[in-house]
């Protein structure tokens, strides 16, 4: 995810490595509270397969999110929309 809102490259990736419809897969880590949760998950459909995980120390949240999508487009929208959540890490 990039802060500045250049998505150019990742789009380059989106276009040229993947097929369109495809399963594709989002990870995030966030400083954890109810919130960062909530948040994260309200940008998936319900049929997406969500886990997540606290780090050893409770500080953080590992939120993984596989999900069906139609071009890479709606992929770039999701990380928009994720950039709203504060000292959140796309990895």
């Amino acid at each position: 995810m990039n802060k500045t809102g250049d998505y150019s490259n990742l789009l380059e990736i989106l276009v040229k490595d993947f097929t369109w419809p495809t399963e594709y897969m989002f990870k995030f880590i966030v400083p954890f509270n109810a919130d960062n949760l909530n948040d994260l998950k309200i940008l998936f459909k319900p049929s997406a397969k969500i886990t997540h995980r606290e780090s050893a120390n409770s500080k953080y949240i590992s939120f993984t999110a596989k999900q069906r999508m139609d071009n890479p487009d709606e992929v770039i929208d999701i990380y928009k929309a994720a950039e709203k959540i504060e000292k959140i890490i796309a990895i």
